[in-house]
């Protein structure tokens, strides 16, 4: 399945910390207030999400994979441009492919005896591209957001991945998998996102709310 509908990933805002907190404070933890009955959903799905660098071999059914990403093209965008392309891959015919690219390029990676793939190893990788002159960023980062949301509300995990992409816009072996995700002229890959069944579950980070403030 494709679907046509983009790191500057840490551009697109962090999670609302802080906004939640008394006037003129920001909250010393993860913590934000609930309704009584604790039952707002958004706000744990937002502040319950992590990171997740260790998938199970699970696949992804692609009913949850096409509800995860159009959640994302629901993100707001300036104009309604929605200046973004979208390609969702679950084939392991092609992880693998230009996974065998990548270690080709860096033996060193596959030393890890648990590496299976270079997408963390999940069963699931969504591509996003944005207009080459950069206009679309801050857009497709909006895009991103809502669906690591939206993946976290379903049981899933995800993690923003920036290297891969990299590796695969400079290596000219893996030119006819980007040929494949069929990117339009006028776009390149902006970044990933790795999708799947977590196979951990990290602590949460510490957040640095000393750079929130409430201005009079």
């Amino acid at each position: 399945m494709v679907i046509k509908s983009d790191l500057i990933w840490p551009a697109v805002l962090a999670v609302i910390l802080g906004a939640c907190g008394n006037p003129g404070t920001a909250p010393a933890d993860n913590s934000v207030p609930q309704p009584e009955d604790g039952t707002n959903q958004v706000l744990s799905t937002i502040m319950d999400r992590r990171s997740i660098r260790r998938y199970k071999d699970t696949p992804v059914d692609r009913n949850l994979l096409d509800t995860i990403v159009r959640c994302g093209i629901n993100a707001p965008s300036a104009m309604n441009k929605q200046p973004w392309q979208v390609r969702v891959v679950d084939s392991k015919e092609f992880i693998d492919g230009i996974t065998s690219i990548y270690v080709a390029a860096d033996s060193s990676v596959a030393a890890d005896p648990e590496f299976k793939n270079m997408f963390r190893n999940a069963p699931a990788v969504i591509f996003i591209a944005s207009p080459t002159d950069g206009s679309g960023q801050l857009d497709c980062g909006l895009l991103g957001e809502n669906m690591i949301l939206a993946a976290h509300s379903l049981g899933l995990g995800t993690c923003c991945l920036g290297g891969p992409v990299r590796f695969i816009k400079s290596s000219p072996e893996a030119a006819p998998y980007v040929d494949r995700l069929d990117i339009p002229e006028g776009y390149e890959l902006l970044y990933a996102i790795a999708v799947g069944y977590p196979d951990e579950t990290p602590d949460p980070r510490p957040r640095e709310t000393d750079r929130v403030m409430f201005v009079d």
